[in-house]
């Protein structure tokens, strides 16, 4: 569940895509298992992907003794600004009574429902645990040996890591999720950003949370969860995302939405823009000079000079236009509001 420093981009064909913690973690375990049943420390494994994809990895260490053995990949999330980028994937194997995952340092710990791991397991997913139940199998079977093993992920510094993703506020405590459903990091990933709010709302009706806020950016997000007096976990990170969010409520709604944001975003979702980044929607002035009955609105650049230009009333008519554009993709009984901030995180208007 990390999130980057900056707003999504839509991928671009040179830009280099990599792997996902999960990924990481199997050709670890490979590597790990190889030690174990002595077939040696590799400096290479290869693995297979829920795709059918065929990636080879580094291994970055690997060490074994009585009953035991370790190893570790380095992971190399491609040109995504991924906060794991270059973080050490460690997989310690080692008998057990039956196959089992277990958190080690940097690997977080659920602690509440909604999520796709229970509470109480450590917080590896359901794809990576697959991916590593299926290569215990095949070399087990391979090797003629036991495949009744404590699996044990570990990432260096991953607390010190986690603290910069959504993890915390999702009730992931102690360190990173192992994640990935296709092993593959795609650079600036939207279906990435917009599965992470998923989760988020998730977590919040798991939790009996009827009230959660999507925000376009860190101070729209302090004004909203001040003025209505949120819980972290009711706070998601829909940056650009309006659309993506709406559309999940609508599937899973709670009793109410607040939207907060900028007055040049509020503006393009006023106007029915659903993704409010600025390479995909921008503000319409001629239709804004129209409704503000202001034709110099037209020549304008920015819809911070509107608003300098205008005042409250361009304030107002954002807040108002943007909850009737909420209203109509959300299913009846789901109350919003809207929360209109400068840059400074004044609230300019609300509706």
């Amino acid at each position: 569940m990390s999130r980057s420093t900056e707003t999504p981009q839509t991928e671009q064909p040179s830009l280099r895509r990599g792997w996902t913690t999960g990924a990481c973690a199997a050709a670890a375990l490979r590597a790990a298992l190889m030690i174990l049943w002595g077939e040696g420390r590799p400096e290479r494994v290869r693995i297979t992907l829920p795709r059918g994809e065929r990636p080879v990895f580094a291994v970055a260490e690997g060490a074994g003794g009585d009953n035991w053995a370790q190893a570790g990949v380095i992971k190399d999330a491609g040109d995504d600004p991924d906060v794991t980028h270059g973080a050490l994937i460690r997989v310690r194997v080692e008998p057990a009574s039956a196959l089992c995952f277990a958190a080690g340092p940097g690997v977080g710990t659920v602690t509440r429902p909604g999520l796709p791991i229970p509470p109480g397991e450590p917080a590896i997913n359901p794809v990576p645990r697959q991916m590593m139940r299926d290569t215990v199998a095949e070399m087990a079977d391979r090797l003629g040996r036991d495949p009744a093993l404590r699996i044990t992920v570990s990432v260096r510094d991953g607390a010190a890591l986690a603290a910069k993703t959504w993890n915390p506020r999702l009730g992931i405590l102690g360190g990173l999720s192992i994640l990935g459903t296709t092993g593959i990091v795609r650079p600036f990933s939207c279906a990435a950003w917009i599965a992470s709010i998923h989760r988020g709302v998730d977590v919040a009706r798991a939790t009996g949370l009827t009230h959660v806020a999507g925000c376009t950016g860190a101070t729209s997000e302090r004004v909203v969860q001040g003025l209505h007096g949120l819980p972290d976990q009711a706070m998601l990170d829909m940056g650009d995302f309006v659309g993506g969010l709406v559309k999940y409520l609508g599937r899973h709604p709670v009793a109410r939405l607040t939207i907060g944001g900028g007055i040049g975003k509020m503006t393009k979702l006023a106007q029915g823009a659903v993704d409010l980044h600025s390479g995909r929607s921008q503000v319409d002035f001629a239709a804004l000079a129209q409704v503000l009955g202001r034709a110099e609105v037209a020549r304008m650049n920015t819809a911070l000079e509107v608003f300098e230009t205008v005042g409250e009333p361009m304030a107002v008519w954002v807040a108002q236009q943007a909850v009737a554009r909420l209203r109509a993709r959300l299913p009846e009984g789901i109350a919003v509001d809207v929360v209109v901030i400068d840059r400074a995180g004044q609230i300019l208007a609300r509706a």
